[in-house]
């Protein structure tokens, strides 16, 4: 009798394979056509026309420019106190008004003097008295009927004597506080009944005519600035008027903090305009003119690894390139590179270039921050940044 062959059960082990090789084909599928989509967006979006940005632009330019230098000052009285007192006392009498001009030697304030006074009579009185016995001893030290050591001694008390009152006459002398020199009184410290001390401020005065004026400027031009240099100052508080005076004095010595020196120069001040403390600002000519190429501030991106500016030239286009829109494009095209530069001194609006431009190159004055490397731009100079060498603002 024959039996019927048994039905064999699937192996486990291989349906599992089967199953994890058909998940693999699946999601390797899946991740293949995604890295193609990606690739071929990439592809698209690189080989993307990018829009021309619109800038403005300018030539670099020649101009002559003398070596002119600017720096900010501070005007310093020539002569400028506040008056003191010499010696203590209680103020008793104030003669001066508060602003007025007064000449050198002026009295300002006496002080009480009653006490020292009456110490000068006593001391004089004892002056007179050593003067008569030195005098007699020395007609009896000419008879012998005195030694010569007791003549010396009695010559020598009246000699301090005498001095004790000189000392006395120049105290009293202190407590007559006087001008020390001819300038414009300031407001009144003291009042009438008042104990001053030695030291104790009085009142403030300054000579105004003349007037110095201080500034600094860095060590470079240390060998350039030379005593009789012509300079012109101008001040906020009077706008429109300019100053003239010379150089006078250079600090031989740079400061090791700022690497910078100090000039001074001195300006005539009849009317009193100019005051100590006031800020000024100074410029001033170093010599002989020079030609330099100059830009508009604008086109510089000043930065602290170097100042660069935006050079625009012309150049042919690739075969192949399109707009926007997928029209072919033809011809030249401008485009725009970054150049580092080694700037110069300012004037007004403008720079100067000692390094890295020549004069006839188009640089970009306006939108550099949307600008890159080999970036297209378009010239669009319906408004332009100012470019001036002494601007003037309006009021509107």
């Amino acid at each position: 009798m024959s039996t019927a062959p048994k039905k064999r059960k699937p192996r486990f082990a291989l349906r599992l394979i089967l199953m994890l090789l058909g998940t693999a084909l699946v999601f390797g599928g899946v991740f293949a056509i995604k890295a193609v989509i990606g690739a071929q967006t990439n592809k698209f979006f690189d080989n993307m026309p990018q829009p021309a940005s619109a800038v403005s632009a300018v030539e670099a330019r020649t101009e002559r420019w003398s070596d002119d230098g600017e720096a900010v000052g501070t005007f310093v009285a020539v002569n400028g106190t506040d008056v003191t007192t010499e010696a203590g006392g209680v103020v008793r009498a104030i003669e001066f008004e508060p602003g007025q001009p007064v000449q050198a030697g002026a009295v300002l304030v006496r002080l009480n003097t009653d006490n020292e006074l009456a110490t000068l009579k006593a001391l004089e009185t004892s002056a007179r008295l050593a003067d008569v016995q030195a005098d007699r001893w020395q007609q009896l030290g000419k008879d012998r009927l005195v030694s010569l050591d007791e003549v010396q001694q009695r010559v020598a008390a009246a000699a301090s004597s005498r001095a004790q009152v000189e000392a006395q006459r120049a105290l009293i002398a202190q407590k007559t506080i006087r001008a020390p020199f001819s300038g414009e009184l300031g407001i009144r410290r003291v009042n009438l009944g008042q104990f001053v001390s030695p030291g104790d401020p009085i009142v403030t005065l300054q000579q105004l005519d003349p007037i110095h004026l201080d500034f600094s400027l860095p060590e470079q031009r240390m060998d350039m600035l030379k005593p009789g240099t012509p300079i012109r100052a101008t001040v906020d508080a009077l706008p429109g008027k300019a100053f003239e005076g010379e150089v006078t004095a250079v600090e031989p010595r740079i400061d090791p903090a700022t690497r910078n020196f100090t000039a001074q120069a001195t300006l005539s001040n009849p009317d009193g305009a100019l005051r100590p403390g006031a800020f000024a600002r100074v410029s001033f000519s170093l010599g002989g003119e020079r030609e330099v190429v100059v830009i508009p501030q604008t086109a510089v991106t000043f930065n602290p690894y170097g100042n660069a500016v935006f050079v625009i030239s012309e150049v042919p286009r690739k075969e192949g390139e399109t707009d926007m829109q997928g029209n072919a494009l033809t011809g030249n095209k401008l485009v725009v590179t970054q150049r580092f530069i080694r700037t110069g001194a300012t004037r007004g609006d403008l720079i100067a270039v000692n390094d890295g431009l020549k004069p006839g190159e188009r640089v970009a004055t306006s939108g550099l921050l949307k600008l890159r490397n080999e970036a297209e731009v378009t010239i669009n100079n319906n408004i332009q940044p100012t470019a001036e060498a002494a601007p003037q603002a309006q009021n509107r």
